[in-house]
Order: C-alpha cells, then structure tokens, then sequence
C-alpha cells in the first residue's frame, strides 16, 4: 500500500485529469488523500462521485481558506495516511503511468526520493482540459508545443543520475518513508506563503536528520498543468527570511508541526 497525498485548492478540472490517471498507474496498491486548502461543498461532491467511478480509496482533508496554508493541511493528510511511503503530488500535475512503481521500488527508511516535472504550455493545457477525457500524453506532440521543459518528461528506465549539480526537491513530486517525517515533526506550518517552506525547509530538516535525497529524474515524471502562478517577490522576501533564521536553530524538528512544540 502506498499512500499520496495531493495537494489541491480549487481546480477540480485539474483533479479529474489527475484522477483518471491515476486509473492508468502501473502499479495499483495506492490510496489518495485530497489535500484542500479550502472548504468546499463542491470538491466534497466531485469526491464522492470520484468514490463511485474509480477502483482506489479517495480520502479528502480540508479546512477554511484563511490563505496559504497547505503546510498545515499537509500535515492534516499525513496524520490520516495509512502507508509507511509517502508520495506527495500537486494538485496541478499529472503523474506518469509508473510515477507510483518507481517509488515504490525505492523509498526506504532515510532515503527519500524526487521527480521532475514538465511544464505544459497555456495552449497546450487548455486543449488538454478541453479534451476531458485522459489519454497518456507524448513527447513528440509537445515539442511541437508551447510547453517546456520537455527533455524532463523522457522516460527512461535504465537512467542513473550522476551527482553534480543537484538542484533540490521539488516539492509537487517526492516520496519518502513516514517516520522520517515523523521524526522531524512533519511540515512547519509557520511558512504561510507559497514557496520556500514545503520543499526547501522541509529538505534541509530531513537532510539536517539524516535522510537522503535521490533522484528519480526520467523514471518519476509528472506534467504540470499551465495556470497562472501567484508566487510574488515580497512574499519570498518573508519566506526565505524566515528560513535562515530557522536555519540558524540547527533544529531538525519544527515547533510548528504535526505536535505543536513549546519553545520556552
């Protein structure tokens, strides 16, 4: 069994893609658990009818919209998982066919496990969303695209990454084995802000603890769907601010997390 956490907020057209294929996956031991950074009565109807049309257990955490908190409904979805492995993907991508199988394969106790991703064109996504209905999506008809980053979607099975150059999670596609999380006391729910704080922070804590990060470039893809980002520099000013003074605690475990810590 492998539990995957979704991070999702309003884009239900999104989510039906991402659900149908899920349908296509590899492998089928899986649960999904819908992180919503909202509370609304119309996910928790498409939900309930995913329920009825799809062969995997959907499980849906939320709560009121009071701005960026998906840290803290991060933390929500992983105290319900019922998985050692822990697959994170956002709410705007579209995993591979194998996406699950190739973290499955690999994700052990200390060692964590990331993807890339490729970023689909405005064009190409609204075609997509138009089309409804899910068919595996291919390299050649993106070159021919608007998107980019395509060379990231080629699956290539026997590809071993050589270290150099390493450029960090990414936060819309890793796996790591619970307890680890657990130990550095899930995700710091100071970060209310996108960016920085569920993939940088959360990185630096677990490396800081002892997990290793590995690469599962060309085998763990995903496809991210175009969409207006709403990342603004003030709001990285305060999120990268925040994370070097965090930095200098040399704290593994947050006081903000899955326990709330006193720090008197």
């Amino acid at each position: 069994m492998i539990s995957l956490i979704i991070s999702f907020y309003k884009r239900l057209d999104f989510l039906e893609l991402i659900f149908q294929s899920l349908d296509k996956q590899s492998f089928k031991d899986f649960e999904v658990i819908v992180a919503e950074d909202n509370n609304d009565q119309q996910t928790i109807e498409f939900i309930t009818n995913a329920r009825l049309n799809h062969s995997y257990r959907i499980l849906h955490v939320s709560q009121e919209d009071k701005g960026f908190r998906k840290n803290k409904i991060l933390n929500e979805a992983l105290k319900i998982a019922s998985s050692e492995t822990i697959l994170f993907l956002d709410g705007d991508c579209i995993p591979h066919k194998n996406f699950i199988q190739y973290y499955r394969n690999n994700i052990t106790r200390g060692n964590a496990y990331f993807g890339r991703r490729v970023m689909l064109g405005e064009a190409y996504s609204s075609n997509l969303l138009l089309r409804k209905e899910f068919r595996s999506l291919k390299i050649l008809p993106m070159l021919f695209s608007d998107s980019k980053n395509i060379e990231e979607g080629l699956y290539l099975p026997w590809y071993r990454k050589i270290k150099k150059g390493y450029r960090g999670l990414l936060g819309c596609n890793w796996g790591i084995n619970k307890q680890d999380l657990v130990e550095v006391n899930g995700f710091d729910e100071d970060y209310v802000h996108a960016c920085v704080g569920e993939d940088n922070d959360i990185e630096w804590r677990l490396c800081l603890n002892g997990t290793h990060f590995n690469s599962l470039k060309h085998r763990a893809i995903v496809y991210h769907i175009y969409h207006t980002e709403n990342y603004n520099n003030e709001a990285s000013v305060v999120n990268n601010t925040l994370f070097e003074e965090k930095k200098k605690r040399q704290n593994p475990a947050c006081l903000n997390g899955l326990i709330k810590i006193s720090n008197k």
